[in-house]
């Protein structure tokens, strides 16, 4: 059997790595190679060297967008994991109805971002029409705080499911000898549960800082960046860069942007899994 498996793995692994190179790597390094040039199409590309990323980074949209993308991952990365943390700890106890409320909090994860956005857009205008506050679209503070709670309302039963798992993994011969030792539940917590969640708390964190950074439909939906380019996510700076604005430069410095993103998404994640699971090998 082994050897059949041997023999004939190319056939398995071959066409999975043929659609990954043509679907992934390649758009990828022509994408990058495009950052260099100035083109309408991609044929007509003309190399101009660094000048991209020198008009890219000294565009005040796209580092307003930076700044205000980073305070929103922050926010709703501790909005989100704390959520769903405290919703994972109520619903791992031995409570009726738990699979019911699980089922409830997970479902407007299968909802696409698009919609979520408009939902959201028309309750918290009506909400903020009866407190008298300018609209989500007036407002960039007032669109932060709608995107938090947009992300946060589809996010976090996700967050529970993995918190969820974690919990249930922990030995049952930890948490016996805690109580027997007289641990509170808030020393448990924090000395047991906490500790031996780490590897959940890695996958969350990573999850939620690049979904966070790669917000753009729930983004063009809720607030199109309004007012005047104030409520910009960096993904949909990118896409009105290179989308919504007139001229063969915009489409470069576009792509340009879309490097330093990811560039920026890449090390950010790589230094919060380095951080995190260096606190797994602690336990």
């Amino acid at each position: 059997m082994e050897r059949a498996i041997k023999k004939w793995w190319p056939v398995f692994v071959l066409p999975t790595l043929a659609a990954f190179i043509i679907g992934f790597i390649i758009p990828f390094i022509q994408g990058v190679y495009l950052a260099f040039c100035q083109f309408t199409t991609i044929r007509d590309a003309t190399f101009t060297g660094i000048n991209n990323f020198v008009r890219a980074l000294s565009d005040t949209t796209f580092t307003h967008a930076f700044w205000y993308n980073c305070a929103f991952v922050f926010v709703s990365t501790l909005v989100i994991n704390i959520g769903g943390l405290a919703v994972a700890l109520i619903l791992t106890r031995a409570l009726r109805g738990t699979n019911a409320f699980r089922t409830v909090f997970f479902m407007p994860n299968l909802i696409g971002g698009i919609v979520l956005g408009y939902i959201w857009q028309i309750l918290l205008n009506c909400v903020l029409a009866l407190l008298e506050k300018p609209l989500l679209m007036l407002d960039a503070t007032a669109g932060f705080w709608g995107l938090v709670i947009l992300m946060a309302w589809q996010q976090i039963g996700y967050m529970m499911i993995i918190y969820i798992a974690g919990l249930q993994s922990i030995p049952e011969t930890l948490l016996e000898a805690a109580e027997i030792d007289g641990a509170t539940p808030w020393q448990t917590f924090w000395k047991v549960k906490l500790p031996n969640l780490m590897p959940s708390i890695t996958i969350c964190l990573f999850l939620t800082i690049t979904n966070s950074f790669k917000l753009f439909d729930q983004n063009m939906a809720l607030t199109a960046g309004q007012p005047a380019h104030q409520s910009e996510l960096l993904a949909y700076n990118i896409y009105y860069t290179f989308y919504g604005r007139s001229g063969p430069q915009w489409k470069g410095i576009g792509q340009a942007k879309a490097v330093v993103f990811c560039l920026i998404v890449v090390a950010i994640s790589l230094i919060q899994l380095r951080t995190t699971r260096k606190k797994e090998v602690q336990q």
